[in-house]
């Protein structure tokens, strides 16, 4: 009885979802464009509700339709332009606006950095309740084939006897028609349309669901998750593609530490350099590494002009990943200390440090998110802390710095909003000044933010 009137409120609420999207309004509506929310979608207000519509921008009059209403706010796509911005921009890619992975093609380049900078001092002020005393110029590279790592994902339709390689459309979970990426390195993003063909061939064509991308300086390396394990011929095939076109294929039959060759193929670990300090980082295809070489570069050197690091520096590196701070960090200081919650990528800062002959840099591995009160590292004393955690930021281990007292944190982020909240920690609560911020173009054409903050004792 429970469980058929479970199905039966559950059948009535997919009526209902599908009855109100038949009663959206299918008559195109005119709004003019009033601000720009964080993910670059215009916001307008008819009838009273915020309406976030696709492609629009600030100033704009725009004629559109609606994609989604719900009660406090609606969503929608812009049919018609009535008057264009100054900072409109024609997008390059002819699958903009169906593909997910790129929101900001409709915005000109030097307008995208402008809208970053501004929603990061807007979110200082409203969350952290912190001024921003002096910004740091941004950090920009190249617009255009810069993405070097990705997770693209496969799919094999039958009704259209092809397969699907890249990103999933935008707001919708099924995997867009693309035959290219201009955002990716053209290595990788220019041949998604030759790639999807030989899996297409593939016995297991159908038991492909993801493709994790690895690009390193010199070396290409696509790791292909198989549901199933492929056949002779199908090896022979992936072999054939992989020299064909100057990329390594390796197979992932379940976590991310069964990534291994092809039969009878070698391992080919990928590298990345940072020229200045001398340094070179290998990696494994699953592992977490900046996408964008260009400002992972730059933002070294910011990080290393900001903390003029000398032999009596103790720095610690908190959510140090394989060590793409500590490291360089380690060249000009007297010690440093490199944290992080995964093991394997400790394994790997480690493999790192001994890969070029770095011998002052300890690693440990620890979930930052719990207490680590007693951890033999964190009963030591730093006056340097380097921070660049993942999205959920750092609050919970921002308390210990009343046992570390440093006199400097830089904290580099990838989400404005944890740094902003962080940053009221800091500032509000642990008596820092917050000396300077910006924003570093980590990732063009799109609307995530990836920022850096130089706080003082």
């Amino acid at each position: 009885m429970v469980s058929g009137g479970w199905k039966l409120e559950a059948k009535i609420g997919m009526t209902r979802k599908r009855s109100r999207k038949k009663q959206l309004p299918e008559t195109p509506v005119k709004a003019t464009i009033e601000s720009l929310a964080h993910d670059g979608r215009g916001v307008a207000h008819v009838d009273g509700k915020a309406v976030f519509i696709d492609a629009a921008l600030p100033g704009e009059d725009v004629e559109f339709i609606y994609t989604e209403s719900r009660r406090d706010y609606a969503e929608g796509k812009v049919v018609k332009l009535l008057s264009r911005a100054d900072d409109r921009a024609d997008a390059q890619c002819a699958h903009y606006g169906v593909c997910g992975g790129c929101s900001f093609q409709h915005v000109e380049s030097s307008a995208q950095i402008r809208i970053k900078q501004d929603l990061l001092k807007e979110q200082f002020r409203r969350i952290g309740k912190v001024e921003i005393p002096e910004l740091w110029q941004p950090l920009e590279g190249p617009h255009w084939g810069y993405r070097r790592k990705a997770r693209m994902g496969v799919k094999y339709v039958a009704k259209k006897n092809r397969v699907l390689v890249g990103f999933r459309e935008r707001r919708h979970p099924y995997l867009a028609e693309i035959d290219s990426c201009i955002v990716m390195h053209p290595i990788v993003g220019a041949k998604l349309t030759a790639l999807s063909e030989m899996i297409g061939h593939l016995s297991i064509r159908d038991k492909i669901p993801q493709i994790e991308a690895a690009i390193g300086d010199e070396q290409c390396v696509l790791a292909i998750r198989v549901l199933e394990p492929p056949t002779a011929a199908d090896q022979e095939r992936m072999k054939n593609f992989a020299k064909d076109h100057n990329i390594t294929l390796c197979l992932q039959a379940k976590g991310p530490d069964s990534i291994v060759p092809l039969e009878g193929e070698p391992e080919v670990i990928p590298t990345y350099a940072l020229p200045d300090q001398n340094i070179e980082f290998k990696f494994r295809p699953a592992m977490f590494t900046q996408v964008n070489y260009e400002i992972n570069r730059q933002m070294i050197n910011r990080v290393l002009n900001a903390f003029n690091l000398n032999k009596n520096d103790t720095v610690l590196d908190l959510f140090c990943g394989l060590g793409n701070f500590t490291l360089p960090m380690a060249k000009f200081a007297g010690r440093v200390v490199g944290v992080e919650g995964d093991q394997p990528l400790i394994n790997h800062a480690k493999e790192n440090a001994r890969h070029n002959s770095i011998t002052n840099v300890e690693f440990y591995a620890a979930d930052l998110s719990k207490d680590i009160s007693d951890q033999t590292w964190a009963k030591q004393k730093y006056n340097k802390i380097m921070l660049d955690p993942s999205r959920a930021g750092a609050s919970e281990v921002l308390h210990y710095f009343k046992k570390w007292n440093p006199g400097q944190i830089l904290y580099v982020s990838c989400n404005p909003s944890t740094l902003a909240r962080d940053a009221g920690i800091l500032v509000n609560e642990l008596g820092y000044k917050l000396i300077k911020a910006g924003v570093m173009d980590m990732f063009p054409q799109t609307g995530h933010v990836e920022s850096i903050a130089l706080f003082e004792k």
